[in-house]
């Protein structure tokens, strides 16, 4: 069968328009696109606003009606941005609807997802969250409790996160997930200020392996004598603390600072060639024979990936102040370093995975065009529209959780009862305010400059 010269002509604009669209899709990333746009100028109610809008709800209380596919992790979003904003209540109910929608590893996966991430990509599947971002989900949360003075609600987030913790190193074998340093630390005052001593301890045993916090030794040497869990590591993190016996006559604040946003996940394009040479000693020797006949033919030969795109604030330099003094904050956790850890370890599969894909659109292309008989023009151009509709469907899978802060830090400070000045001032964002600390209670206060 031949086409005529003006058949020929709209099959290639076709095929053209269909190239020029898998050139341009950018999936989740390019979706978020408005959030960090106004997250990176300082405009939280604006970032709130566009997500309500990708959700198509109208108010920050409001939550979609199903929470399915990747509007599950734009109600993280909201969440944290949420919480920069003070708006706890919102921010919490957030965090529970993401807990329940967000799957972790292959709990998630089934048959269909599989074909979809083989044939199409990995956006195809339903998305599952690193472990990084189910240990931060509870212990965000667990702030948020802390901050509206609500010890029983943090300490079921404390609870929730043991179980998840549990899972990450029992059945994954990541023992030493930094991100426990923060939670354990925000457990282990929930527990502590519910006199949940060996609880509080074990918390507090938790925090000191990963991040050694100076501020914890005085609580931790007030508190050993009192219970009866201990360990080398607490033993030694009370002999540098100063004796710090019971005391009803004074309070608390602690102080909790977030700050940059970490590296959210762009849409890449690399010839196979390049993308060969990377994954030179993992990739199947029949895979690389298939990719390099592909190759050596000229046609379709790029691969979409994703890949990270630089974080932001990871350097910034809070600023605590405390009525007229400066308050010294110690780092509880680098997530920016957690989350380009993480990538590291499934880089080269995901870029497998994508050579796996660009294999199979050859082969269905291979099998248009056998059928339609060998040298038919209808058969090339059916072959060459097949791969090309399937690179447009082959959009990277860029989703992540956007809008975690960069690094926090922590600050744990004894005051007379009363009212004090806080100012908390990171990357243009400033919180200041008069808090009211009762007679042996405290106050949780914190800062999240997502910017």
């Amino acid at each position: 069968m031949r086409l005529s010269p003006a058949a020929t002509l709209r099959t290639l604009v076709g095929l053209l328009a269909t190239l020029a669209f898998a050139e341009g899709c950018g999936g989740h990333s390019e979706r978020t696109l408005p959030v960090r746009t106004a997250l990176d100028l300082g405009r939280p109610r604006e970032a709130i606003v566009a997500l309500n809008k990708e959700m198509d709800v109208e108010k920050d209380d409001q939550l979609p009606k199903k929470i399915e596919g990747d509007d599950a992790l734009l109600v993280l979003d909201r969440a944290t941005i949420q919480q920069s904003l003070a708006q706890y209540e919102p921010s919490k109910r957030d965090f529970q609807a993401a807990d329940k929608a967000i799957d972790m590893l292959d709990l998630a996966h089934n048959a269909g997802d599989t074909i979809g991430q083989y044939v199409f990509s990995d956006s195809a599947g339903k998305y599952v969250a690193p472990p990084y971002e189910k240990l931060l989900l509870n212990t965000l949360n667990m702030l948020n409790y802390l901050e509206t003075g609500d010890l029983q609600g943090a300490k079921i987030e404390a609870r929730r996160l043991v179980v998840m913790q549990k899972y990450v190193g029992d059945t994954l074998g990541e023992k030493d997930n930094p991100i426990l340093g923060l939670g354990g630390y925000l457990a282990g005052l929930a527990f502590e200020k519910s006199d949940d001593v060996d609880e509080a301890l074990r918390f507090y045993d938790e925090a000191a392996r990963f991040s050694g916090l100076f501020g914890l030794r005085g609580p931790v040497h007030a508190l050993l004598p009192r219970g009866t869990y201990s360990s080398p590591r607490l033993r030694k993190l009370a002999e540098g603390g100063e004796a710090e016996e019971p005391d009803d006559e004074h309070g608390e604040i602690v102080f909790v600072v977030g700050f940059g946003r970490v590296p959210h996940k762009i849409p890449n394009r690399i010839p196979i060639g390049l993308a060969l040479t990377l994954v030179s000693n993992d990739i199947h020797p029949t895979d690389r024979q298939a990719a390099n006949k592909l190759a050596a033919q000229g046609l379709v030969t790029w691969i979409n990936f994703p890949s990270l795109a630089p974080g932001q604030g990871k350097w910034a330099t809070p600023e605590v102040r405390l009525d007229s003094s400066f308050v010294q904050l110690q780092e509880a956790v680098d997530i920016d370093a957690q989350v380009r850890q993480e990538w590291k370890k499934i880089e080269g599969k995901v870029i497998l995975s994508a050579i796996t894909r660009l294999i199979a659109r050859y082969a269905v292309g291979e099998g248009i065009q056998q059928a339609s008989g060998k040298g038919s023009v209808v058969g090339f151009l059916g072959s060459l529209a097949a791969q090309a509709t399937l690179t447009a469907l082959d959009t990277p899978d860029t989703r992540s959780w956007e809008t975690l802060p960069a690094r926090v830090a922590v600050a744990r400070v004894k005051v007379a009862p009363g009212k004090h000045q806080i100012l908390m001032d990171s990357r243009g964002v400033v919180r200041r305010q008069e808090i009211d600390v009762p007679k042996g209670g405290f106050k949780v206060v914190s800062l999240m400059a997502l910017r």
